[in-house]
């Protein structure tokens, strides 16, 4: 099971709040140096599922585009690309995916699915093809609606300048114009004036909705229906599939904005809407488990609990904090180099193979669960490209003592922003950062103000020499090692450089999915299940 983004520190949180969660960590092994490949979720997800960085699949940008922004957009996870689920099918497992996808749908028309999970070796998908946004409810904190207001309106006030100049003209006899076209400016105006109306409307059906495999079911999405809706999907695939082998991803459409939360957990938290959401999820986990319990598969199944990124500090209105906290590690969401942004949970629980109560400092990434899942499933890891990850299982196990990421290295957008070094015969980890964010305001731990931290241009550093750290004594990444300070300094820095420099020469170029021409809004990709843009359908009943 995978968690949605926003949600770092679960297992940061006091046992009264996540009691399902906490129980997996004391039932299976704890990952506490957990790294996910990307600070946000489309990267992230891309990389988990192939095992491989983002930027050798293309599933990055280049121009600040973070994430796939429409579900109606041609970017997406490419065809060539190999998921682990892929594997597992053929190796004879029901694999499904049940929650948030965010790795494309289309490419050439609105029905061609392309980059569907039924494409990418999901034989069941039933959730969201795009992910849940603030947009979704009209949310104060908005990813696109406010922008595109903005803009719309701007360009509405310019047009109708320019109707009321000509009029004025045209009556004046100042200007010689005909009417044709003070009339187009005018009709243009109120055209732009009447979009920048709807476009809230608009993203809410464009982006927000439901499918079954290939079927809208739900256009827009009435989300007090959706956790049920999720839970039911799980049970009922659990039940099909019990008696054979199965891959299920469940990926939660928690914790992030607009914190969508049943009535029966409002107000339950002690940290408001974001722990009244943590708190829901955890349930939904404790719901999972009795499933498995009830239908006998707890002892034959292998469950891992994750989170694609970092919380989200600047999800913050006021005082009040809705994209969750990171403990003691500096930075968040959207930062690729930062402990905050990367540093997430990881639970791994198979009762009766896996040693209970084991905690793991090791480095360890989500890439890892492909090579760890194929091999586990008597599948081959492709040997026509580079894969990143590592097995766990026998880290896992404790037959080894020490990963097999001697250096993992950290990507904001396609520019490496940071490379961390395990030095097994010193038991140090090393943290070098080539490129950091200008948090605002100045002092501050984050980019108050924007969506999140940029990747480049004039709102980052870049550091000559780099900055240095030692994560196994400063995890908070708060003392700056110099050559004064550390005594080994530049054999680090010679060393990490020469590692970069080898991971470099494996990259191959390949069209970049996020940027602009992938990644903006088609009316003829958009899914529609009526007469476009008459997107409205409920054609499942409420979940029993």
């Amino acid at each position: 099971m995978s968690g949605s983004r926003e949600r770092d520190n679960m297992l940061h949180l006091h046992h009264s709040w996540t009691p399902n969660i906490d129980r997996l960590a004391e039932d299976g092994v704890k990952l506490t140096q957990h790294i996910s490949a990307a600070s946000l979720c489309t990267p992230s997800r891309a990389a988990f599922l192939t095992g491989r960085y983002p930027v050798r699949s293309g599933m990055v940008s280049s121009i600040g585009y973070r994430v796939l922004q429409w579900t109606g957009a041609s970017g997406g996870l490419p065809t060539n690309e190999t998921t682990f689920a892929k594997i597992l099918k053929e190796k004879g497992y029901a694999t499904g995916l049940i929650g948030k996808w965010h790795l494309g749908l289309n490419c050439e028309s609105a029905s061609d699915h392309c980059h569907h999970p039924l494409h990418h070796g999901f034989d069941h998908f039933y959730g969201m093809p795009f992910s849940l946004m603030g947009d979704c409810a009209r949310w104060e904190l908005s990813e696109k609606r406010v922008n595109l207001e903005q803009k719309l309106n701007f360009l509405f006030q310019v047009l109708a300048l320019v109707a009321l100049t000509l009029v004025a003209g045209k009556l004046t006899h100042l200007i010689p114009v005909s009417w044709m076209p003070v009339i187009w400016s005018a009709l243009s105006a109120v055209l732009l004036l009447a979009s920048s109306y709807f476009v809230g409307a608009l993203i809410v059906h464009a982006d927000c909705f439901l499918m079954r495999n290939h079927t809208i079911t739900e256009q827009p999405m009435c989300f007090q229906r959706t956790t049920p809706l999720i839970l039911q999907e799980v049970a009922s695939f659990l039940k099909r599939n019990k008696h054979g082998p199965f891959l299920l991803f469940v990926s939660f459409l928690h914790v992030h904005i607009p914190l969508i939360t049943m009535e029966n957990f409002l107000g339950k938290s002690l940290h408001g809407l974001y722990g009244d959401n943590v708190e829901e999820m955890d349930w939904m986990v404790g719901r999972i488990l009795d499933t498995l319990d009830v239908e006998g598969l707890s002892n034959s199944t292998l469950i891992y609990f994750t989170s694609d990124h970092g919380g989200s500090l600047e999800n913050q209105l006021g005082n009040t904090q809705y994209g969750g906290w990171n403990g003691i590690y500096k930075g968040g969401k959207g930062m690729g180099g930062w402990e905050g942004g990367i540093r997430v949970p990881g639970i791994f629980r198979w009762p009766g193979v896996l040693p209970a109560g084991r905690v793991i400092g090791e480095p360890t990434s989500l890439m890892d669960v492909f090579p760890t899942v194929v091999r586990l499933a008597g599948g081959e890891v492709p040997q026509d490209r580079v894969i990143d990850g590592q097995d766990l299982l026998p880290l896992l196990l404790g037959t080894a003592q020490h990963s097999d990421h001697e250096f993992l290295m950290h990507y904001c957008e396609r520019f490496l922003h940071a490379a961390r070094w395990h030095q097994r015969d010193r038991g140090t980890m090393w943290k070098v950062h080539f490129v950091t964010p200008v948090f605002q305001p100045e002092g501050a731990g984050a980019c108050y103000g924007r969506k999140v931290c940029p990747c480049f241009g004039e709102k980052v550093v870049h550091h000559d020499p780099p900055l240095l750290f030692d994560l196994s004594r400063d995890p908070s990444e708060t003392h700056i090692l110099t050559p004064a300070s550390e005594p080994v300094f530049y054999q680090v820095m010679e060393r990490v450089q020469q590692a970069v420099w080898e991971h470099q020469r494996t990259l191959s170029p390949v069209p970049l999915q996020l940027d602009r021409l992938g990644n903006i809004w088609r009316p003829w990709l958009q899914p529609c299940c009526g007469p476009f843009p008459l997107c409205w359908c409920l054609r499942e009943d409420d979940p029993q």
